[in-house]
């Protein structure tokens, strides 16, 4: 008669771990030897005033429609020996250049229409290799992050403004206050003449009668 009991003995030989590897104690040396390569950003010369996350769209005038360019962190750069600043923007996974342009002080920012989150600027563009005229819509997780970045983008524009535009809106400023105070020396000096002339006048008048009692 046959048995019901497992063999434990069979399954136990089938259950055994295999036997470790010996180690030998060689090397082998990898096929191909990586050496580290330094990466140029085009960034080495510039400072961040602004970093940080958003999604940025560009107008598709073609389509009519609003198209995604990316998803990643938005910078303004300030080179250190122009002071030129430039908006720049890389998608987080690709490190693609979505955007790619100078702040001119002619341009301005807006909020975007129904959404606090977002606003709008038109910009020639670099970030394709040729210049193109955009209108870019930009969007921020917080309503507090999209007011610092339109705060700092106009700030920025501003600063760009020609030194000579400002070296001459000072001395139209010193000229306005130098005529201002000459107009007031000149009104000054003829009240004084009006109050000397009417003196005289006085002083003849009461003269003339002076002379005119001692004669009767």
């Amino acid at each position: 008669m046959a048995s019901k009991e497992p063999d434990h003995e069979h399954r136990e030989d089938e259950d055994a771990a295999p036997a470790e590897e010996e180690d030998t104690g060689a090397q082998i040396a990898p096929i191909i030897k990586l050496e580290e390569v330094a990466v140029s950003t085009g960034e080495e010369n510039e400072d961040p005033i602004l970093d940080l996350k958003s999604k940025l769209y560009r107008f598709d005038k073609e389509g009519n429609q609003w198209k995604e360019r990316g998803a990643g962190t938005v910078k303004l750069l300030k080179h250190k020996e122009t002071g030129k600043v430039r908006l720049v923007m890389r998608q987080s996974k690709t490190l693609k250049i979505c955007a790619n342009h100078l702040v001119l002080p002619t341009m301005t920012v807006q909020e975007h229409a129904g959404n606090d989150k977002s606003c709008l600027w038109h910009a020639s563009d670099y970030a394709d290799g040729e210049l193109k005229d955009e209108l870019f819509c930009i969007r921020f997780a917080s309503v507090e992050n999209c007011k610092t970045f339109m705060q700092m983008f106009q700030e920025v524009a501003e600063s760009q403004k020609p030194k000579e535009e400002n070296k001459d809106a000072s001395a139209a400023a010193g000229l306005l206050e130098k005529l201002s105070v000459d107009e007031k020396k000149t009104e000054d000096k003829a009240g004084e003449e009006k109050k000397e002339t009417e003196a005289t006048e006085k002083a003849d008048t009461e003269k003339k009668d002076g002379e005119a009692a001692s004669s009767t």
